[in-house]
């Protein structure tokens, strides 16, 4: 059953819209706001847009596609407030309690008085009283990361001082499974994920075999836009209460003020990220509210609109992306339906069935096999192989223990599994990505000039690329490895032993 299809069935909002125009919506607004995404420096994987329950615009950038989970990074915080949310509304905890309380066997000798005051409540509004946030995750899988937590220096008083905390909110997971005896990913199943017709989820598993919980789900698009739907609804889905009304309102609403006597109003008055912090959901200017993850994953409520917006992306300049929705999307809402207009319809069927993202390009080059074998270098290459089938290129590298083969495409993206770990932010994070393999990878190649080979290993359930730019010198190579999030700075090289 298709996605839309699905949603008009689990959503109790009566037939489904046939133009944008029948729920309100301009069908040439939200074609300006896909230009415009053309033209700034935001590289949007994916969209969903429902008004009034009802779907009105989606696209993906091929060669991502609709049935993709996406890593969402810290939009999975606000699946973790879900989760909470659920245990508090079954008795299994408060949001008073104590964080301590959950951990007997992990609390330190010593117990500061800021710790020992610390709550749940606190962990949901990032107000633990830490700061810096701590950054060290134990290298070795035998640490516990929550005793690690419970180690850093609490400074303030818990609930005072708003500073983001990725690890507080994984220490929520573990008492998510230590009041419920199981992983949180489990506990939403039947909860969340089963009432809402989400069948495909998975979260990253730290060495205890707790989800992470403040990063590391992966969901498809329309998931993200299901969900929001559901807090829209005030927890109700399908004539069916999932959350407790009282649970979401009080979560997306202000707890914390995060630039207390120090933003200027000019300044707030332009910024999505100090409108005030819920329980691990941003309020957003237009009275709207979001969850938010790095790079630009976005949940957008819009309760005066009644409409969700779900947006995939790779972006360094979030405030970017969120103004392009405010300048395009939000404008293109209208109190009663709009007159039809087939034009204005016809082109924006027409735009979302051709978004792309164009693989390299460049002229015909040399199909020479090569076995190189390689310097020592960061990635633990030993050798790095190409070959070729036609136009369709063969690249392997090959380590101590493993080997990772990839088809490129000239021209065009081949899709393949792969073991390999590409681009992620929390990499330094022991066990990063555990339970997550193999990852979907889409690669291309072409010659930028006749020594130099472009190559792109897309891994399309994430926002990152890799792009491997090869220089050759008759029998030697020296390769730059570019990570799309990295500024070039951050670049590594591979290179031949004997060049």
């Amino acid at each position: 059953m298709s996605f839309k299809a699905l949603l008009f069935l689990l959503i109790p909002l009566g037939a489904g819209a046939q133009t944008p125009e029948s729920e309100g919506v301009s069908a040439a607004a939200l074609t300006q706001f896909l230009d415009s995404v053309a033209t700034h420096k935001n590289e949007f994987h994916g969209f969903v847009l429902l008004r009034h329950g009802r779907l009105v615009a989606e696209g993906y950038w091929n060669p991502y596609h609709a049935g993709l989970v996406q890593t969402l990074y810290s939009v999975s915080k606000s699946f973790t407030s879900t989760a909470v949310g659920l245990a508090v509304s079954e008795g299994r905890l408060k949001v008073s309690d104590k964080v301590l309380s959950f951990f007997p066997d992990l609390t330190p000798a010593d117990v500061p008085p800021n710790l020992r005051d610390m709550t749940v409540r606190d962990l949901l509004t990032m107000t633990g009283g830490q700061d810096p946030e701590p950054s060290a995750i134990p290298a070795s899988p035998d640490t516990s990361w929550v005793r690690a937590f419970l180690k850093v220096p609490v400074p303030y008083a818990p609930g005072t001082h708003f500073v983001y905390n990725s690890i507080g909110v994984y220490v929520l997971s573990a008492i998510v499974q230590r009041v419920t005896g199981q992983k949180m990913l489990d506990y939403l199943k039947p909860r969340l994920f089963q009432p809402l017709g989400i069948t495909q989820a998975d979260w990253e598993e730290s060495p205890a075999g707790e989800n992470t919980g403040g990063w590391g789900l992966r969901l498809t698009t329309e998931a993200l836009a299901k969900v929001g739907q559901l807090y829209l609804q005030k927890g109700v889905w399908n004539g069916q209460r999932i959350l407790p009304e009282a649970w979401v309102a009080e979560a997306t609403s202000l707890q914390i003020d995060q630039g207390p006597g120090w933003a200027a109003h000019s300044i707030k008055d332009s910024s999505d990220w100090l409108q005030g912090y819920g329980y691990l959901f941003w309020r957003c200017r237009h009275h709207c509210y979001r969850a938010d993850g790095a790079f630009g994953q976005y949940i957008i409520v819009m309760p005066d609109e009644d409409a969700v917006l779900a947006i995939t992306c790779e972006t360094r300049d979030l405030q970017d992306e969120l103004n392009l929705v405010w300048r395009f999307v939000l404008p293109a809402f209208h109190d009663g339906a709009l007159p039809a207009d087939e034009a204005a319809d016809a082109a924006l069927r027409s735009r979302t069935a051709s978004l792309a993202l164009a693989p390299p390009s460049g002229i015909s080059g040399d199909h020479t096999t090569r076995s190189l074998l390689l310097k020592p270098n960061s990635y633990g290459y030993n050798e790095m192989d190409l070959s070729w089938t036609g136009e369709v290129g063969h690249l392997t590298f090959k380590t101590a223990e493993s080997t990772y083969a990839f088809d490129l495409g000239n021209g065009k993206w081949i899709t393949q599994k792969s073991m390999m770990k590409g681009p992620y932010l929390v990499a330094r994070a022991a066990n990063a990505q555990a339970g997550l393999a193999p990852f979907l990878v889409s690669a291309a190649y072409a010659w930028k000039d006749s020594q130099t080979l472009e190559i792109q290993l897309r891994y399309i359930e994430s926002p990152h690329t890799e792009t491997i730019t090869c220089q050759f010198e008759g029998q030697g190579m020296r390769a730059r490895v570019h990570r799309s999030f990295e500024d070039a700075s951050a670049d590594q090289f591979l290179s031949t032993s004997n060049p």
